[in-house]
């Protein structure tokens, strides 16, 4: 078991309450609004308009570029913006990828998913693409602005402001389907993105982001690819630690991907999905954030993640028992809280695990690595769920997701024993 400081409790509610914590907080709400267009919005408004379960399950791989983002890292990571670049390197790029995310969703929006599936599908892809790159900055930032002691307060305000952002692109556009149209909703949705643009010109540039000065290409390519990979590859069970994030929230994505057209079969309407679902579910997760990020603060990771996992893999089976009751809102309440509570805590304890991984040095391109194989288990290996909800029922299908979340578990059981001195510790 890892050996951890644990800080009071007065200690572990403290670091909540800084000018640092509210600017991470706007950057997670911008991080995650854009998210759900790609996912369970999407899989939403493609179930409505009569899309089947299995196209529905293939959109996922729209979210590839999440997968694939440490690709590109490196030039965020090192390149400096003309112009732009006098804001300093994470403003520039933040403000200028958050400007065209705007237009992308405004664009997506005015397609026509029945009609037009491939332009939709190019879109949806464009959006995810500048959503990854956003992501890219941002997490870089929250690092580099926050002390090692603030990292687990980070994660858990990040996951507040995130979830808030999702509220926005959920709950938000799943209700107002019912009253207006997908274009008006987009546009919105835009909107809200250009809004995020302007609070970025007044954040502070972090110390620690200061562009190199590169005497040749050679030189740069070492410095923004070769280092940040063999820095990390160089640490004991660098194998395991890639496996682990991927497979830690398998499960939960998994059973994510369907979660919108399991609703809608169950006969809920898409007010009932943002009232419960959505809205409910949201601030389940708010919930869960903080107490993760205190529990982080107060009982050290390897607890937190250990509990996170077990909660997230055994709340899927409450959805189980809610498809053997139908269009039962008492029930739908009780799975979507106790889910999104367990999802907070685990999903703030990944994000701090994730964030204490990366060297300072090259922290937007370790991190992009890192996310982007915890990315792969919501779009490349969750492509398939369509297919399994067409070919099971919907009480074995979400049993099955339960068994997908133990390989995570055992795999965190192993790292516990590598790093037996903390899990995030840069051994080589």
């Amino acid at each position: 078991m890892s050996v951890e400081r644990q800080a009071s409790w007065g200690e572990a509610f403290s670091v909540y309450f800084t000018r640092r914590q509210l600017i991470i907080f706007v950057m997670g709400f911008a991080s995650g609004m854009p998210l759900l267009l790609t996912l369970s919005t999407l899989s939403y408004w493609l179930s409505t308009v009569g899309v089947d379960k299995t196209t529905i399950g293939l959109f996922t791989l729209v979210g590839a570029p999440y997968t694939f983002k440490f690709a590109w890292s490196p030039v965020i990571d090192q390149v400096k913006l003309p112009i732009l670049g006098r804001l300093g390197r994470r403003k520039s790029w933040l403000l200028f990828i958050q400007i065209l995310l705007a237009a992308a969703i405004f664009a997506m929006g005015q397609s026509d998913p029945v009609a037009n599936a491939g332009l939709t599908a190019l879109l949806a892809i464009i959006v995810a693409f500048f959503s990854a790159s956003q992501d890219i900055v941002i997490d870089a930032y929250r690092i580099e602005i926050l002390g090692p002691e603030e990292q687990g307060a980070g994660a858990g305000t990040t996951q507040v402001g995130y979830r808030i952002g999702l509220l926005l692109a959920g709950a938000g556009a799943t209700a107002l389907s019912d009253y207006v149209g997908w274009p008006t909703i987009f546009a919105i949705l835009a909107a809200a993105m250009l809004l995020c643009a302007f609070s970025t010109l007044f954040v502070p540039e972090p110390k620690t982001a200061s562009v190199r000065t590169h005497k040749s290409y050679a030189d740069l390519i070492n410095d923004a690819v070769i280092k940040p990979f063999a820095d990390f590859i160089g640490r004991k069970g660098w194998v395991i630690i890639l496996l682990f994030i991927l497979f830690y929230k398998y499960g939960d994505a998994f059973g994510g991907a369907m979660a919108n057209p399991f609703y809608h079969e169950l006969g809920f309407t898409g007010t009932e999905i943002a009232a419960v679902s959505k809205l409910f579910g949201i601030i389940a997760s708010l919930v869960g954030g903080v107490v993760g990020g205190v529990i982080v603060a107060r009982f050290g990771l390897f607890r937190t993640l250990l509990v996170g996992g077990i909660l997230q893999a055994v709340t899927n089976l409450l959805f189980s028992y809610l498809a053997t009751k139908g269009a039962d809102i008492f029930w739908l309440a009780i799975a979507i809280s106790a889910d999104n509570v367990a999802g907070g805590i685990a999903s703030a304890a990944l994000v701090a695990y994730l964030s204490g991984l990366c060297n300072i040095a090259f922290t937007a391109t370790q991190y992009a690595l890192f996310s982007s194989f915890m990315a792969q288990g919501r779009t490349i290996l969750s492509a398939g769920s369509g297919w399994m909800a067409d070919h099971t029922d919907w009480a074995s299908f979400w049993a099955l997701t339960t068994l997908m979340a133990i390989p995570g578990i055992l795999l965190l059981l192993w790292i516990s024993r590598l790093y037996p001195h903390g899990l995030v510790a840069k051994e080589k």
